[in-house]
């Protein structure tokens, strides 16, 4: 049977067109009749349950998450927005600060005012979607997955992220690395840790050294302390992968705190730098696709919103080194 992806694809058009074209929104004529004409040809009928939902349901959607001031979530957030309108959609932003009790209002109210779906970044190990999706809502969980519930997911290749990071400060000559990632009970965190361990593990003759695998929060200040911790051992690293963008700016002042070149001192961050006086050369970064996280979660959003049935599909965007090192100082 004919998706609305088939359709999109004969007509050489995107999925939210077609939604706006079959939905009578407004698109050009050219546009309307390459759709109508695909349809056609393709004997596609969109599902007649969910057409009966959606004019109960107001044309909004939520996008819940977990710090508006982390510019990750801020590029994320105009991904999801761009792909919701372009489909008629307008976007509801919810921000929790990593708040589970947050989160649960914020589901509640998408409940109560019938919104048309929900693009969630999970604040915690587990989020209760159910109710949403025994109410017949669309939910798609971006950045990190929903535990427990069937639903749509779109994610960074955390592993492969923590493992280039961790494979450029090795290759430059650093031999100590630490790691300073997110909370333990985020599998964000505890993803890019195992890249950063895994790696270690397939290049380096000895264990890692005790006290190298720090947790903190996702923040500017658990860098910062977490980086203060690792310099004040009896033995500290020379290196460390810092797990997401505002720990690296954390461990990054801190290194200018006490008088150290990130260029001796080795430090790759997971994530693009917010600011930094350091030239990318100094501290190569693993870029993440932050926008392509937002608009693939929000056309997956939109095929549910229109009548996508059957699984729960897993989207993986690999992350990208933007740049290596020169060698270690001896």
């Amino acid at each position: 049977m004919a998706t609305i992806k088939d359709v999109a694809a004969l007509a050489g058009v995107s999925p939210a067109t077609v939604s706006r074209v079959l939905n009578n929104r407004p698109v050009s004529p050219t546009k309307a009749r390459l759709v109508l004409d695909a349809a056609r040809s393709l004997s596609y009928t969109p599902n007649r349950v969910a057409r009966t939902l959606r004019r109960q349901l107001s044309e909004v959607v939520a996008l819940v998450i977990p710090d508006i001031e982390n510019p990750f979530f801020t590029s994320l957030a105009r991904g999801v927005a761009d792909t919701a309108q372009e489909a008629g959609y307008s976007v509801v932003l919810c921000n929790t600060d990593g708040d589970v009790a947050k989160e649960a209002h914020f589901l509640d109210i998408a409940l109560s005012e019938n919104m048309a779906g929900v693009v969630l970044a999970p604040a915690g190990a587990s989020s209760d979607v159910q109710p949403l999706l025994n109410r017949g809502r669309a939910v798609v969980a971006v950045d990190r997955p929903v535990r427990g519930a069937d639903v749509d997911s779109v994610v960074i290749d955390n592993v492969g992220a923590g493992r280039a990071a961790t494979r450029v400060l090795w290759d430059a000559g650093y031999r100590d690395i630490a790691c300073i990632s997110g909370p333990d009970e985020i599998v964000t965190a505890v993803d890019r840790a195992l890249g950063w361990r895994q790696l270690l593990g397939e290049v380096s003759p000895r264990a890692i050294p005790p006290g190298r695998l720090l947790h903190a929060d996702f923040r500017v200040g658990g860098g910062r302390s977490a980086m203060q911790q690792l310099l004040d051992l009896e033995n500290p690293p020379d290196a460390v992968v810092a797990g997401n963008n505002l720990v690296g700016v954390g461990a990054l002042q801190v290194l200018h705190e006490r008088g150290l070149d990130p260029a001796r001192f080795g430090i790759a961050v997971i994530g693009d730098l917010p600011f930094s006086a350091h030239a990318p050369a100094d501290v190569p970064v693993v870029h993440l696709p932050t926008r392509s996280l937002g608009t693939t979660a929000g056309a997956l959003l939109i095929e549910r919103i229109e009548g996508h049935e059957g699984p729960g599909r897993h989207v993986v965007i690999p992350g990208e080194l933007g740049a290596t090192l020169t060698a270690a100082p001896g």
